[in-house]
């Protein structure tokens, strides 16, 4: 029994050692030119550099990347399915009691990427100019005004349930499969205001395609250092950042998803990497595999207790 034991574990290193040995597929939960995607695509870029072998994204958009979350969770554990996720899984363990999956049971934390505010975004000729008048407008028009979300419980959702809380506003929530079309829809006038991700609200805001009003750090973002905080204006107590980060099918040796999770963060490291991503307008977030499988849970317990307060349904 010992030697089969010792054979089996000879096996086990040799296949990890040698991973990957063919293509690795990415699947993200949100549309194609959304924020999680971009910061996808240039990761699994980086990393088919690092590993000499395709590392690939696969689309896999809808109910708030739970379609994504739950193919991940019942792919075999080998290491060659990995999921790239953002808040929207936490939210939605924390929100959803009847997802086809558990997040906490059926998928494990590999390593985080990315933790980046949301920005404020308006159409260009949208009255309001600044958070005040944004919220003294929806004040005078009650339930009348909408805001965007690429999906039901996701990161950009919440902003927008936290912001309308703080604030004492109604609005209508009106959910997109990504956040590329809840983008354009703001700026052809159709939706009022959304909380964009980073790296799909600075460029457009910077072409002038849209108008930002804050972004939802306490901090001010580093890659907009003239922009001011949502904090700033009215809300002192307002903060959300977009993280995002990878996982794997809850079932993979511990071994192979110890070396997933380091050679993510080796590729992190790399200035090269760092430049893509800061040129995506992204946030690094750099943490050992402990630390993000710690983190997860609490994440969902935070989010938990923000949905019960603001007596959210999201189902």
């Amino acid at each position: 029994m010992r030697l089969m034991a010792a054979a089996a574990l000879c096996v086990a290193s040799i296949a990890n050692a040698q991973y990957p040995a063919k293509p690795v597929r990415v699947l993200v939960g949100y549309a194609a030119g959304s924020s999680t995607d971009i910061v996808a695509r240039v990761m699994a870029d980086r990393l088919s550099a690092h590993w000499k072998q395709s590392v690939y994204v696969e689309t896999r958009a809808g109910a708030a990347g739970n379609l994504a979350g739950d193919a991940v969770a019942k792919a075999p554990a080998d290491g060659y399915t990995l999921l790239f996720a953002q808040n929207g899984l936490a939210i939605s363990a924390a929100a959803l009691p009847n997802l086809p999956f558990s997040a906490e049971r059926d998928l494990l934390p590999l390593a985080p990427v990315a933790a980046t505010p949301h920005i404020l975004i308006v159409a260009p000729d949208f009255p309001a100019k600044n958070v005040a008048e944004l919220i003294a407008r929806a004040k005078a028009e009650p339930g009348k005004l909408s805001y965007a979300s690429s999906g039901v419980g996701n990161s950009d959702h919440l902003c927008g349930e936290l912001f309308n809380l703080m604030a004492g506003i109604s609005a209508v929530h009106v959910p997109y499969k990504g956040g590329a079309p809840a983008a354009t829809d703001v700026m052809g006038g159709r939706i009022a205001y959304y909380f964009a991700g980073m790296p799909v609200g600075l460029p457009l805001s910077k072409a002038g395609k849209v108008r930002s009003l804050g972004v939802t750090s306490k901090a001010r973002f580093a890659g907009a250092p003239d922009m001011p905080t949502i904090a700033e204006q009215g809300l002192p107590d307002y903060e959300a950042t977009l993280w995002q980060g990878f996982f794997a099918p809850a079932g993979i040796d511990a071994r192979l998803a110890a070396k997933i999770a380091a050679d993510i963060q080796s590729t992190l490291a790399l200035p090269e990497t760092q430049q893509k991503l800061a040129g995506a307008s992204v946030a690094l977030w750099t943490a050992d595999q402990a630390q993000f499988k710690a983190f997860f849970p609490a994440e969902i317990a935070k989010w938990r207790d923000v949905v019960k307060k603001a007596n959210l349904k999201l189902d």
